[in-house]
């Protein structure tokens, strides 16, 4: 879709957009909207309550201690931004599906502050409750997308070559936090950066490196989706002992790395590689309106993974940006990955340059695939063996020769596993179909580690496990659209995302 500039909208047009979206009716389905009044000024309310915040010094911060309350009435709507919140699998099961006093907003103030730096931020920023289903706008029984704890907190995991054995801590931190700490492992100074490149807004997790530079390799595995309490519990049941072999010889946050806002994949994925949240990396949300052009933009999908990262905003380096500029020569790897500017093998790559990528086994040849699911599920058949190829790929240039092509071993290589986001969607995360996909993906894991091992280099290299977001259970009986509301009332608004509004 094309068209002509969208300006922000008037004040009229939001107070009265916010007058439906903030009455009791919404309030099952709609936890949090957000809005900027003016630069460096923010309003956020539910229907109970609202705050008004504002940045200190005007300048980017990015920690929540940054801001200020100027105003409140009501409740405020994000008092508890407690990462720890619910934190473990009985608190969660017992309260599922949190309401606002009993839900927790992690660096709230920042994460709703940085969309609003982008030139194309929404006029209104609606977040979900924890129990609203989608049902048939393409929902699923596991959710994420908004910023209450079970949904914006992903497991984090570093193990390994420079890494303080510390077991299971009661800590969490941040995903723009991987970026610098990442670095910080191969010996880079994260605060160095290239002459046009961005702040970040990472810092480095200190208590987790006990030795700077002490890695000369380090690999990223993202298991997409993956609830922490859920993943925790089921390395304690001992069904993913390649997990449990990575934790017990590195430090686990109990309560994990919380995701910047929009809790969704390409944007967190972005960040994690980046940095920068979303509104500072440019990768804005799945979709979001250019406001330049008045365009729809849509990166998280088949069609366009692609060809996504031509949305980082000038000045974003990413971590192979970063390896490379440190030490030049340096060979830096992403697999199955979009966010994979500056990497020295992409599969993204290949597709951009339409050259052929490998082939996926057929279905019941997948190894270390739960044929119970892969036979009726479409999504789990097509992770599996996406999955598998990528598990190769790794193999494959670690092995020192893939694709015609001699490889030196990689300084930093990234892995992303999405069988798991495909499982949690499908089933929830309390799910034996969620279960089994963290088999699978420990399996996969299991032959990654195998594979740096058989080249004499595990004594060398640090692992750093994430997810891009959580994964929560939604309430099938709490349906229904704010859009249909809005556009009752004559409002003829362009949602994207399920939550960024763009108002006429």
């Amino acid at each position: 879709m094309t068209g002509l500039a969208l300006p922000p909208c008037d004040g009229r047009t939001r107070d009265e957009a916010l007058s439906i979206l903030l009455a009791e009716p919404l309030a099952p389905i709609v936890d949090l909207v957000a809005w900027t009044v003016e630069p460096g000024c923010y309003e956020l309310a539910s229907a109970f309550g609202r705050v008004r915040f504002q940045r200190l010094g005007g300048a980017r911060s990015t920690l929540s201690d940054g801001f200020i309350v100027q105003d409140a009435r009501g409740v405020n709507p994000v008092a508890n931004q407690d990462p720890a919140h619910l934190g473990s699998l009985a608190a969660e099961r017992a309260t599922p599906h949190p309401l606002r006093d009993d839900n927790a907003y992690p660096f709230a103030f920042d994460h709703l502050a940085q969309i609003f730096d982008h030139p194309s931020a929404p006029d209104l920023v609606v977040l979900h409750t924890g129990a609203h289903y989608w049902g048939d706008q393409g929902g699923h029984l596991g959710e994420h997308g908004s910023l209450g704890v079970l949904q914006s907190r992903a497991p984090f995991i570093a193990s390994g070559a420079g890494v303080r054995r510390s077991g299971m801590v009661d800590k969490s931190c941040r995903l723009v936090d991987v970026f610098p700490t990442v670095l910080s492992l191969l010996g880079f100074d994260p605060a160095v950066r290239s002459d046009e490149s961005t702040e970040l807004d990472g810092e480095v997790v200190h208590h987790v490196v006990e030795e700077p530079g002490g890695a000369r390799h380090v690999i990223g595995i993202l298991m997409d989706g993956t609830n922490p309490n859920v993943l925790y519990d089921l390395v304690a049941r001992g069904d993913a002992p390649h997990l449990e072999r990575l934790m017990e010889s590195g430090t686990t946050h109990r309560h994990g790395a919380i995701a910047s806002l929009p809790t969704v994949t390409l944007a967190n994925h972005t960040a994690i590689l980046t940095g920068r949240h979303p509104g500072h990396h440019g990768v804005l949300h799945n979709a979001w309106i250019d406001r330049s052009t008045g365009s729809q933009v849509v990166t998280n999908s088949p069609t366009t993974w692609a060809a996504s990262m031509q949305w980082l905003s000038k000045g974003v380096e990413t971590i192979h940006d970063a390896v490379h500029r440190a030490r030049p020569g340096a060979v830096s790897i992403s697999i199955n990955e979009p966010c994979d500017v500056g990497a020295d093998f992409s599969v993204f790559e290949l597709v951009r340059r339409g050259e052929a990528v490998d082939r996926a086994p057929l279905p019941e040849d997948v190894p270390d695939a739960t044929q119970r699911f892969v036979r009726p599920s479409k999504d789990y058949q097509w992770s599996s063996r996406i999955d598998h190829t990528a598990v190769e790929q790794f193999r494959g240039i670690w092995s020192g020769t893939y694709r015609g092509r001699s490889w030196e071993r990689p300084t930093f290589s990234w892995v992303n596993f999405t069988l798991t986001d495909s499982a949690f969607h499908e089933g929830g995360p309390y799910s034996e179909i969620a279960a089994a996909s963290v088999r699978d993906t420990d399996a996969r894991i299991g032959r990654i580690i195998e594979a740096v091992d058989s080249t004499g280099a595990l004594e060398e290299t640090a692992f750093v496990v994430v997810a891009d977001h959580g994964m929560q259970l939604a309430d099938e009986t709490v349906t229904g659209d704010w859009d249909a509301s809005l556009r009752a009332a004559g409002i003829d608004v362009r949602d994207e995302g399920y939550g960024f509004l763009y108002l006429p």
